[in-house]
């Protein structure tokens, strides 16, 4: 329907059309809800602190070393909690049972290169 034609006497066939489109986007978007975008509150030290476990010369260390996800805005520096807790996943050690698996392919991976 092109808005330059709209007159009085088209506005039922208007509203019509409206509807119409209306319950398409009802139909495409469906009854899910529509998941809300959560906000990323920056934290301070202490909150940083206390999410890592480390004492604030510790995190202070890290910062300066460029080992801790950070942002800094004047003398004030601000974490975010997802990083953070990024960061400590990182730092995972693996096991034995992990350990002796990936060598394990990587000793066939290379047999099969030689063998070839």
């Amino acid at each position: 329907m092109c808005v330059d034609e709209m007159t009085f006497d088209k506005l039922p066939q208007a509203i019509a059309f409206l509807i119409k489109e209306v319950a398409q986007i009802k139909e495409l978007v469906g009854n899910k809800p529509v998941p809300l975008s959560e906000k990323r509150v920056p934290l301070g030290i202490e909150e940083a602190c206390r999410i890592i476990g480390k004492a604030k010369p510790t995190v202070y260390t890290l910062v300066r070393k460029r080992l801790l996800p950070c942002y800094k805005n004047g003398k004030k520096l601000y974490f975010f909690e997802d990083e953070l807790l990024e960061w400590i996943a990182k730092g995972k050690k693996k096991t034995l049972l992990e350990i002796e698996s990936e060598s394990e392919a990587e000793y066939k991976k290379r047999f099969r290169c030689i063998k070839r």
